[in-house]
């Protein structure tokens, strides 16, 4: 018997209209455990760097992670990954919500799309029960209005859908993939479902699941609950309502204060320092407490960080949590244009990081010159209303909606006469955060320049984001139990001198303990990703309630596959570096890997050169960021050093001699 997983893939060529299930090889779980980690291992086994983002061989694959619906607190992720259209490179897209849990309890893991349908469909699986259903009816209806007429055609109303709007079945770059409570935003996941004439995939399942040790698993999971609702009700000393209690909790409150203030508007493009004043603030309030008509939870969580919106003309939606900021800033607009536009935004599936920035790169144009009213025929003069405009023209890709809707790196260059100027907040090809600072944060680049999920939130968390207020510091560190075995004196001086004279980026800290911090952060996540776990409650939270050392004793109980700290930190570094082997062979170079050149004002060439190549020596990679032939058998990883040899990414055994020599 399989515990904590089913042990089971549904395979779905959708150019032969087949439907098969496949049972998959435990020892993948005890290398990867699941959800990413297996991802990025079929990726790897079976979709070569020659395939394109929209050729039939491409995969789209979703999972749930491998604590899903097991007993485990906020363990509730769906785990999407593909070949991203905007980089074409790995994507990898997470969701909350219910429909991961779902998957499970109808006996799979995960469901494996290739090939193409030729004509637009949903997949319904019920338990055993899975068939390929004509979805025409559905072409150019939204994404909660798909969800809602299958549930009513299949008369299963808990029936969980994951859907498309009409960004993806128009194959916008970014688009989403809706799952009613939460999406799949990030890197285009919903456009290759549109490329692949996928319109939904519903589930309903009642099976159950099983774990290895059910009396010591049950005690953990309790104990990991205890340890959330008092974090919940005991928020840290010294950080802000988002990031103090667990979440982060942008709906739970209206004081969003520092982010109005210290993140970039418009095109990421200028900081509006105090900009939030009494009188904005009341009103920013009084329109979330009229649109907010409750918090609601993911699966299996006691944390409420989504919302329901109420809307007079739109009705009521889900909404995540920091889309509420993403594009009132963009529009240099109110939170009743927020609310309005993300309901709309939600509905047609878009990304709510990109699709804000991509419609203030084009006013910027505009403004500037370089689109014209040939462009943007009857482009309003207000400037909420360009932004409904551009929303509707990108989705459809119509006119110049077409060319916005490949995202600001691919629109600039099409465009040209100038507009890659405009192009200062891609990394990689994809929209970051948009958030432009003063002096070189050391730490940040790192984290920027190396991640390969493109999402600063999905890489970085665990320790504060600016130096805490040196009353706050000792009552941080006091109980900080989080931190890995071995390295727990330095982090924690770190935290209490950070901050201090001559203990102030860029400068600071050392390298060595720079490292040990960013691949900290980094591999929490790998870890979360592929449990299933939400960052809300570990990776990215300071002082989560999980951690690396309680997470294995979790694994292991679920699994009956024992895991210490060592061999959960080794898995981590696997899937890693599995993922970087899957990019760097579609094209990845060290020249990508920075992040853009205002993203500071104070920036230090030499030694951001420096800070990269002293990071590439930690994780053991060569000069170019290749993982190096020894660190790659060290991680049981042989075939892909086997692979990026050939492929001429690795250096020969006879020329690694003769260097060596």
């Amino acid at each position: 018997m399989r515990y904590a997983e089913q042990g089971f893939n549904l395979e779905i060529d959708l150019s032969r209209g087949s439907i098969e299930k496949v049972a998959t090889d435990p020892r993948d779980t005890e290398l990867h455990l699941g959800g990413l980690g297996t991802n990025a291992k079929i990726l790897w086994d079976r979709v070569p760097p020659e395939v394109e983002p929209f050729s039939p061989d491409n995969l789209l694959i979703v999972s749930a992670g491998l604590l899903v619906s097991t007993a485990a607190p906020s363990a509730n992720r769906t785990i999407i990954s593909t070949i991203s259209p905007q980089t074409n490179l790995m994507a990898f897209s997470m969701a909350g919500g219910f429909f991961a849990a779902e998957l499970k309890h109808a006996g799979y893991d995960k469901v494996i799309f290739r090939g193409k349908s030729p004509d637009l469909i949903y997949l319904w699986i019920h338990n055993g029960k899975v068939e390929l259903r004509d979805a025409s009816h559905l072409a150019g209806k939204g994404c909660y209005e798909t969800a809602d007429l299958i549930r009513k055609e299949l008369k299963e109303p808990k029936a969980q859908v994951a859907s498309i709007g009409s960004a993806g079945e128009n194959r916008v770059y970014f688009a989403s993939i809706e799952v009613e409570k939460s999406s799949c935003s990030r890197l285009g996941v919903g456009a290759i479902m549109g490329d692949k004439r996928i319109k939904a995939i519903a589930v309903r399942g009642t099976k159950d699941v099983n774990v290895a040790r059910p009396a010591e698993y049950f005690e953990i999971c309790t104990e990991m609950l205890q340890s959330m609702r008092y974090r919940l009700d005991n928020p840290l000393q010294g950080f802000e309502a988002m990031l103090a209690t667990l979440g982060p909790q942008a709906l739970s409150h209206a004081d969003d204060g520092f982010h109005i203030d210290n993140f970039a508007w418009g095109n990421a493009r200028e900081r509006k320092k105090g900009h939030w004043t009494e009188e904005y603030a009341s009103k920013w309030e009084a329109d979330q407490l009229q649109s907010m008509e409750r918090h609601i939870s993911c699966f299996n969580c006691p944390v409420k960080c989504g919302g329901i919106i109420k809307h007079p003309t739109l009705g009521r939606f889900p909404m995540k949590c920091y889309s509420k900021l993403t594009y009132p800033m963009a529009a240099y607009a109110d939170l009743d244009f927020g609310f309005k536009m993300i309901g709309i935004a939600q509905e047609h599936g878009v990304d709510g990081y990109t699709a804000p920035q991509v419609m203030a790169f084009a006013v910027e144009l505009y403004e500037d010159g370089i689109l014209t009213d040939e462009d943007l025929p009857d482009f309003p003069t207000d400037s909420a209303e360009r932004h409904f405009y551009l929303m509707e023209k990108i989705v459809r890709r119509e006119g110049i909606g077409d060319i916005l809707a490949d995202g600001v790196y691919w629109a600039a260059r099409r465009i040209g006469k100038g507009a890659e100027v405009y192009d200062h907040n891609t990394i990689k090809k994809n929209e970051q955060m948009f958030i432009k600072l003063g002096t070189l944060n050391p730490m940040y680049y790192l984290l920027y320049a190396t991640g390969e999920k493109l999402t600063i939130t999905q890489i970085e968390g665990g320790i504060p984001q600016a130096p805490l207020a040196p009353e706050d510091r000792e009552a941080y560190v006091k109980d900080w139990v989080q931190i890995p075995t071995g390295k727990e004196e330095r982090f924690k001086q770190f935290v209490l001198e950070w901050g201090d004279e001559g203990k102030k980026a860029p400068f600071w800290p050392d390298t060595d303990l720079l490292n040990e911090l960013v691949e900290w952060q980094e591999s929490m996540h790998y870890i979360d990703d592929s449990t299933g776990v939400c960052a809300g409650v570990s990776s990215f939270m300071p002082k989560p309630p999980y951690h690396i050392h309680n997470y294995p004793d979790i694994i292991s109980a679920a699994t009956g596959i024992d895991f210490d700290e060592d061999k959960l930190w080794k898995l981590a570094a696997r899937n890693r570096n599995l993922v970087r082997a899957i990019n760097i062979r579609r094209g990845l170079k060290k020249e990508d890997e920075r992040p853009p050149d205002d993203h500071w004002k104070k920036r230090f060439p030499e030694f951001e050169a420096e800070l990269l190549d002293n990071y590439y020596k930690f994780k053991r990679w060569n000069d170019q960021g290749v993982p190096t032939r020894e660190y790659l058998h060290e991680l049981d990883l042989d075939y892909v050093s086997e692979d990026l040899e050939q492929r001429g990414f690795l250096p020969g055994e006879a020329k690694a001699e003769a260097q060596n020599e």
